[in-house]
């Protein structure tokens, strides 16, 4: 460290936010940020250096997500600021409380090549964006940052000019106390009693229940306290696709509502004449307007309830309150012996058929030499250990992946909101960042990981334990089989299959190509021995299509198979 009699602003900056107990910082440097993060470091934060602003922004939105906590990155000025467009909505979407120190272009110059208005390109995401000219009050400024992405849980970018981040400190040394001191700590929030008499009449009235729990039944520990209502009830459990294996270990849970939900679940979800959501936003990708559900009433408990989301009517009743508090008040509400007309929806055969099914059985022709993604995952499933964390990517393969229903949810992160492919590998370094002590396993497709493979690098040098499993199918899955199923050329969307395992031996980490699943168990034991970080390449077929896609885009008369 360069001794100065004074310091500097970036300095000042560095030490206000290690006074927001910042552990972890992601980051790409550049002259707009290089030394306030370099004095970060030197603050005792870990830094991991990526390799592309996005991916510095990403691997924060799951660190944000692991840890329940604000996460952290920082990029420079202009084209830094530029990149993390694509991730920003994301996080918007999903909620998550993140910081970022930005730079922006010096103010004594006239001109200067990376300059940009950053606020409206941030704004127009969504986040927030503060321009930090006032050295003297930067310090409250980065605490207010930190609390506004605390009580507004999205994203707040602060730009400072770099020219005047290198100034002497000429402002007071004592800093402001941190935002965890002073944001306020809300008690959870109670159901009215005549809100919870008439959620009583209304569940009282209903045969078949299904109790759906998101996000909010997860941060609010309302697990247990669904699976009784649902006990008491005689109902199924459910879940959102991000809080997903909460009711891993229960029979009668029939796994995700929306887009992912299993063969079985399908049939039950639309035989429900009561849906109670527990905590959900009730998106349309979780079956939120009712297309999975078409006989049934909805029942909405959350804090901020809702009757239209993204365009549809979702919920006609509802139960203001924290979601476990008002879930256990409404089963204390429910006669003592069910509250169905009939009794119980549940039976033995129910749950056997939960537990036996498989998610799809539809039947395919695979070429010789590629595998059915459906064999990988079920494999997969049975072979790693359940203390891994499991990081679930986007694209056609995410329906695969979703299907392994004995993982517990605290072991498994999925961020979906923008819709985006190319963000596995940069969540995998997030969730490696937030539990060091784990072996991580990012699934994700060849597409979606050629976006940004050079973080293979990032992951060496970093010595983050990771396990990447490719599911190849040599082509864009989503787009390859809409344009099939429209019958056009679907050229744009094929690119073979790439050998992952080369270029992953090419950035000093393993590398396994896989054409048969027969030694997995093996490669699975000697990995967990050895540790480190590797790509496992599976080649698929690409002419399995999953239930998704299917009811949204029928295949052509060609590709039509028997049931099995």
């Amino acid at each position: 460290m360069k001794n100065e009699a004074k310091p500097r602003v970036y300095d000042i900056l560095a030490k206000a936010f290690a006074q927001e107990d910042v552990r972890t910082c992601f980051a790409l440097l550049g002259d707009a940020n290089m030394n306030w993060a370099a004095r970060l470091s030197e603050q005792g934060c870990r830094m991991v250096y990526v390799r592309h602003e996005h991916c510095a922004l990403a691997a924060a939105m799951a660190y944000a997500r692991k840890n329940w906590d604000v996460g952290v990155a920082t990029v420079t000025c202009g084209p830094g600021v530029t990149q993390l467009i694509t991730a920003l909505p994301a996080a918007v979407r999903a909620r998550l409380p993140l910081v970022v120190f930005a730079g922006e272009a010096p103010l004594k110059s006239g001109w200067y090549n990376q300059e940009i208005d950053q606020a409206p390109l941030i704004t127009a995401t969504g986040a927030a964006y503060h321009g930090l000219h006032m050295p003297e009050r930067m310090p409250v400024a980065v605490r207010d940052a930190f609390l506004q992405a605390r009580r507004e849980r999205r994203p707040v970018v602060i730009g400072i000019p770099f020219d005047l981040q290198a100034r002497p400190w000429d402002g007071p040394t004592d800093l402001p106390r941190p935002s965890h001191e002073l944001l306020p700590r809300p008690s959870p929030i109670p159901p009215h009693p005549d809100d919870v008499a008439s959620a009583a009449q209304l569940v009282a009235g209903a045969e078949r229940i299904v109790v759906l729990a998101g996000l909010g039944a997860v941060e609010a520990r309302a697990g247990a306290a669904c699976r009784a209502l649902a006990a008491r009830t005689g109902g199924l459990l459910s879940t959102t696709l991000p809080a997903r294996g909460l009711f891993h270990d229960d029979p009668f849970c029939v796994g995700i509502s929306g887009s992912y939900t299993p063969e079985a679940g399908l049939e039950y979800l639309a035989q429900a004449d009561l849906v109670i959501a527990v905590g959900c936003s009730l998106a349309y990708h979780a079956g939120g307007g009712g297309q999975l559900w078409p006989k049934a009433k909805m029942l909405q408990i959350d804090i901020d309830p809702v009757a239209v989301s993204q365009g549809q009517e979702v919920a006609r009743h509802h139960l203001r309150a924290d979601a476990r508090l008002g879930v256990e008040a409404l089963t204390a509400a429910l006669p003592a012996r069910g509250g169905g007309k009939s009794g119980s929806w549940r039976t033995d055969a129910m749950a056997a058929r939960i537990r036996d099914s498989k998610p799809d059985s539809h039947v395919f022709e695979i070429e010789p030499g590629l595998l059915d993604p459906r064999h990988v995952v079920e494999a997969l499933e049975k072979t790693l250990p359940h203390d891994w964390e499991m990081v679930n990517s986007g694209g056609h393969c995410s329906w695969f992946f979703a299907q392994m229903p004995s993982r517990p949810q605290e072991k498994f992160l999925t961020i979906r909101e923008f819709g985006a492919i190319g963000n596995g590998i940069s969540f995998a370094m997030g969730v490696a960042a937030a539990r060091p002590d784990r072996t991580v396993v990012l699934f994700d497709g060849d597409g979606s990981l050629m976006m940004h493979v050079q973080e293979l690098e990032t992951i060496k040098r970093h010595r983050l334990n990771i396990l990447i499993v490719v599911i190849n199918d040599g082509a864009y899955g989503s787009e390859l089989h809409k344009l099939r199923s429209e019958g056009m050329p679907e050229d744009g969307s094929v690119f073979g299959y790439c050998d992952f395992a080369g270029i992953a031996r090419g950035f000093g980490l393993q590398g396994m190509t896989f054409k048969n699943l027969d030694d997995l168990p093996k490669r699975v034991a000697e990995f967990a021995a050895s540790g480190g970080a590797a790509v496992w390449d599976f080649h698929v077929s690409a002419k399995v299509v999953s239930p998704t896609i299917r009811r949204a885009h029928p295949q052509p008369a060609r590709e039509k198979s028997a049931e099995r």
